[in-house]
């Protein structure tokens, strides 16, 4: 066969190396009973789960016609949603401008930045670096509304932007209950957004209607559970606003889990220690909730829950005072 006609695996772009990420078994941090599995989306292109939400967003604005070809673009965001915007963008020619707070990570912005997009970072209003609150936010969407206006630009607006919900139901639920055999129990996951909550609940809820969902929050900041936020300030950058997201569903959700900041930070290390898994913070909370989850007797004991590890640890190295 002529070297033309031979078939390959030759990717068109970085946009199709998104998604399609790999499940693994924590079978060495969690003996059982019960198994835990996690969705491996730190290896998007990205090196974030927002990878999907960033395609999704952006492919339907641009076929809708709100989105022109080499049109700017502007978001609001904690880091991770910049990064994927940024490879999106980079390969479909659109200027991006990103506003993030000066409390998360500075290796976001070098990240973005690194892809051919600008980040403004806002100072905080009430947080501490690394902590982030619902305060700061409201501070970086301000500014990010005064840039949309100033360069006529396209706003993703991922926190209401349904495009970003559909991403999971069509790509990350599926691929879930394909590499699982259809054996999903369980499925929990922290919310930012709550764009990969909504959609991965949905899907798999359509499946198999006995699956059970829960929703990670960070202790103290738990208003899906309905309790009063009594510590705004956490570890986990992106998720645990103190608000339920306006994206966010009830119907798809059976109940919540709490997680600490110890909690977090002790599984971040065992992913790491245990399996070999440099991942963020809020992995580090999905995994603790899936091990208090299978210990709790709610479900099961043998059964199998389904997480997500949803971004790179080298997103959160410490950073020179200077940087700050």
């Amino acid at each position: 066969m002529s070297p033309s006609k031979q078939e390959n695996e030759i990717k068109s772009s970085a946009l199709e190396l998104i998604g399609n990420t790999p499940i693994v078994a924590l079978d060495r941090l969690y003996t059982g009973p019960g198994r835990i599995l996690a969705k491996c989306e730190f290896m998007n292109p990205g090196a974030s789960i927002k990878c999907r939400s960033s395609l999704s967003m952006i492919e339907k604005a641009r076929k809708s016609g709100e989105l022109k070809p080499d049109a700017p673009v502007v978001e609001v965001t904690s880091g991770n949603q910049g990064c994927g915007l940024a490879v999106v963008c980079a390969v479909l020619g659109h200027p991006l401008t990103l506003t993030m707070s000066k409390g998360n990570s500075y290796q976001r912005a070098i990240h973005m930045e690194a892809l051919g997009a600008k980040c403004v970072r806002v100072p905080q209003v009430e947080g501490t670096y690394g902590n982030v609150t619902l305060a700061d936010v409201k501070a970086v969407e301000k500014v990010g509304l005064n840039i949309v206006e100033e360069q006529n630009a396209y706003y993703v607006n991922q926190f209401n932007n349904p495009a970003n919900a559909d991403a999971h139901y069509e790509t990350t639920g599926p691929e879930i209950w394909r590499q699982t055999g259809h054996h999903v129990d369980a499925f929990v996951a922290s919310v930012g957004t709550a764009g990969s909550f909504v959609g991965i609940s949905k899907y798999l809820k359509e499946q198999r209607t006995d699956i059970k969902t829960y929703v990670v929050e960070p202790a103290g900041a738990e208003p899906i559970k309905g309790d009063p936020i009594t510590k705004p300030l956490h570890l986990l950058q992106g998720s645990g606003y103190g608000c339920v997201p306006n994206l966010f569903k009830f119907e798809n959700m059976d109940g919540t889990l709490s997680v600490t900041d110890e909690e977090a930070v002790k599984y971040k290390n065992l992913i790491g220690e245990k399996e070999g898994l440099y991942v963020g913070y809020t992995s580090g909370a999905n995994v603790a909730a899936a091990v208090k989850l299978l210990e709790s007797g709610m479900i099961p004991e043998n059964a199998w829950v389904v997480t997500l590890l949803n971004d790179s640890g080298l997103k959160y190295t410490p950073v020179p005072q200077e940087y700050m």
